[in-house]
C-alpha cells in the first residue's frame, strides 16, 4: 500500500502533458499569436479561450483566437512550450513567457532571459538537439 501511495504522490507532483501548462493555462495564459503579430508577450483573457491538445489556451482578442483556431500548429510553441535549451539537453523545464524567440517562423520559449542569451549563441545547434530529443522526452514526467 505504501508503494501505491508513493506512486500516486509522484504522479500528482509531476506533469506528463506534452504541453507546458500551469493553473493559468498553456504558456501560463499568454497569447501565443501575439508573439507573432505584436512581437511581444501579451497575457490572454478568460473571454477568449480554446481547448486544444488537452490544455486551455488564452488569447488577448477574438481575432487572435480565430487565427489560432485556423492554424494552431503554426502558433504553438516548440517542444510544447517547455524550455528550448533544456530540451536540447534532454529534459523538460518550465519557461518564462518573457524569454521567447521566433526562429524560422517557430516560437521557442526558455527558462529566463539569461538562459535565452545562452540558447541564442548556438540556436541552430540547440534546435537540432532539441528536435532530436523531443520524441523521447515529450512523454516524460515534468516536475
Amino acid at each position: 500500500m505504501f508503494v501505491g501511495l508513493l506512486f500516486l504522490s509522484f504522479i500528482s507532483n509531476g506533469q506528463v502533458s506534452e504541453i507546458f501548462s500551469t493553473s493559468d493555462g498553456a504558456v501560463q495564459g499568454y497569447d501565443v499569436v501575439a508573439y507573432f503579430t505584436e512581437s511581444n508577450p501579451v497575457k490572454g483573457t478568460k473571454e477568449f479561450t480554446v481547448n486544444h491538445s488537452g490544455e486551455t489556451w488564452y488569447f488577448s482578442s477574438a481575432e487572435n483566437l480565430k487565427t489560432f483556431k485556423a492554424s494552431p500548429e503554426k502558433y504553438m510553441p516548440q517542444f510544447g512550450g517547455y524550455r528550448a535549451y533544456g530540451m536540447s539537453r534532454g529534459y523538460k523545464a518550465k519557461t518564462d513567457p518573457e524569454a521567447w524567440t521566433i526562429v524560422n517562423g517557430k516560437l521557442y520559449l526558455n527558462y529566463n532571459t539569461e538562459v535565452r542569451k545562452i540558447w541564442n549563441e548556438k540556436q541552430g545547434e540547440f534546435i537540432d538537439k532539441a528536435n532530436s530529443n523531443w520524441p523521447t522526452v515529450k512523454s516524460s514526467v515534468f516536475k
